[in-house]
């Protein structure tokens, strides 16, 4: 059940992870931590930012965007810069990438990871694409 989050929270995985996430990103999570997307192929489950303000935020934010790029990273095919953001529960990732310019800050634009052939395929050009749902 996704749930409203406080900015510092997206900071601190901002930080862990060298990256700054794209505005309207960071809005859709501010407002809910989490959720569903759906692109033509596939739904998909958005993963949250780590929220550490209770216990019982930490127990549904577990599966956080920082440990599941960790996670992803160790797949030998993982895009060494990409951020993973939601699994269709298949092994796939919807992913960001950094922009051309500036490899700290991340693209507006989303990306399926395919796991069993590395390979990348952007799915959208900004996330309010995905939330017809």
């Amino acid at each position: 059940m996704p749930f409203p989050l406080d900015e510092k929270y997206i900071t601190e995985t901002e930080n862990e992870l060298g990256v700054i996430f794209p505005d309207k990103f960071k809005s859709k999570m501010m407002q809910e931590n989490g959720g569903e997307l759906m692109t033509e192929d596939d739904d998909w489950n958005l993963y949250p930012f780590f929220d550490k303000s209770d216990k019982k935020r930490i127990s549904r934010t577990c599966n956080h965007i920082g440990l599941e790029t960790k996670q992803a990273k160790n797949w030998g095919n993982f895009p060494s810069n990409g951020i993973a953001i939601a699994s269709n529960g298949s092994g796939d990732h919807l992913v960001l990438l950094p922009t051309k310019e500036n490899n700290g800050k991340l693209s507006d634009e989303i990306f399926t990871w395919y796991h069993e052939t590395g390979k990348t395929e952007k799915v959208a050009n900004i996330i309010d694409e995905l939330m017809d749902n």
